[in-house]
Order: C-alpha cells, then structure tokens, then sequence
C-alpha cells in the first residue's frame, strides 16, 4: 500500500493498485499515521526546550497519553460505518449502481491504463522505421540543397581572391560532407530496420503501410504524453 499523502505522486496505474481508495480493508486507514503523530509531537518542543530531563520525560508521556485517549474517544468505527453505509445505498438507488458495478469500474480503467502502456513490439519497430524515412527524406533534401549551394559558393567571389576561394570551397566541402554523413546514419537506420521487419523493398512515402504507421506514431505520441499525465 502506498500512504495517502505519497499517493498521488505516483502515476494513476500505480494508484490503482496500491493506493488506500482502492485496497479493501483499509476504511479510514489513509497510512499518515506517524505523520499525524509527528505533527502533533512537534509542539512539545517550545515547551520542553529549556525544561530539565524529568519534565521532558513527563510532558512527553502526558501527550501520547491524551493523544491515545482522544483517538479512541473519536473513533466511533460503528457509527461511521453505519453513516457511510446509508449514504452508499442512497446513491446506489438513486445513480442505479450495485456492488458489482463499482468493482467492474476498477477493473475497467486498469485495463485501460495497461492498454496505455505501449504497442506491440513489431508495430513499435514499424512506427521507427516511418519516422527513419521521414528522416531520410529531411536529410537528403538537406544534402541536395548543400551540393546547390557549394556549385554557387565562388560566384560571388572576385577573381584572384585565392584566399577567399579557398575559404569558400572549404566551408562548403564542409556542409556537403555533413549533411551527407548525416544522410548515411539515416540510411543506415532505414536498412537496419527493413532487415528486423523483413522488409524487400523499401516503403514509398505515399504507400498504404507508410500511412498507416504514420498515424500510429502520432497516436503514439499522444498515448505517450497522456500516459505520463496519468
């Protein structure tokens, strides 16, 4: 069981299972008992500061004396039960709800956060592999575009300015072998994802499998942040 107070720090699938709500047998028990105890505890420290041993030791055992004394005089179970109870069939009556109804609620919304957890582990791959050739795409466009920029690199170069040229030619053989690098990383991720999916020839962006996992990876990351909201 998970204390109340720390409860709801955890993720609703935690929550679910652990948190005092929903354990049968706990009633009013929220388990912040030494929480409660501590709290009250605390104030005999501006009183037993500048007393001698004797009077700590006796302010100490008159507190959790009148501390267990005043517990018992407001626990009244019985009468809480008896409350609680006439409540519950109320509103059982008046919603239409049994028992049963609240305990299929609780086996509802577990099966519902478990289904949060994830896809399966061949649609997973399909998913990175979508996202592997929108990559390929962004980067090959980027090669492309570099290449068009270093055939115009020395156009607005004077003629004779060697230095310059140099610099030039340099920086843009630079950017041309980056972004191309880059291009083969993502290349290389694309086969290597083919080759666990079984894949022959590669997906064209506007073929049906490639939409439909497209889709699941925005699903995806919808899944994903609603599940670290819960």
């Amino acid at each position: 069981m998970v204390r109340a107070f720390h409860g709801h720090a955890h993720n609703r699938w935690c929550q679910i299972d652990w948190h005092p709500m929903y354990i049968e047998g706990t009633g009013h028990t929220e388990g912040e008992g030494c929480e409660h105890i501590f709290s009250s505890s605390n104030e005999l420290a501006c009183s037993t500061h500048h007393a001698t041993p004797f009077h700590w030791h006796q302010m100490i055992e008159q507190h959790f004396a009148f501390w267990d004394d005043d517990k018992y005089t407001a626990l009244k179970a019985l009468i809480a039960i008896q409350t609680l109870t006439g409540e519950l069939s109320s509103l059982e009556g008046v919603l239409n709800l049994t028992h049963t109804n609240f305990v299929c609620f609780h086996k509802e919304e577990r099966s519902y956060l478990d289904g949060l957890r994830g896809p399966p582990v061949k649609d997973h791959v399909s998913v990175r592999y979508v996202q592997a050739l929108d990559e390929v795409v962004i980067h090959q466009k980027e090669w492309n575009t570099e290449q068009e920029a270093a055939n115009w690199a020395l156009v607005d170069i004077h003629v004779g300015s060697y230095q310059e040229m140099h610099t030039a030619i340099n920086q843009a053989r630079i950017r041309v072998v980056g972004s191309y690098l880059k291009l083969q990383n993502v290349e290389a991720m694309a086969l290597h994802l083919e080759i666990q999916l079984g894949i022959d020839k590669r997906w064209e962006i506007n073929s049906e499998p490639y939409h439909q996992f497209r889709q699941e990876a925005s699903l995806l990351t919808y899944h994903t942040a609603l599940n670290d909201l819960e």
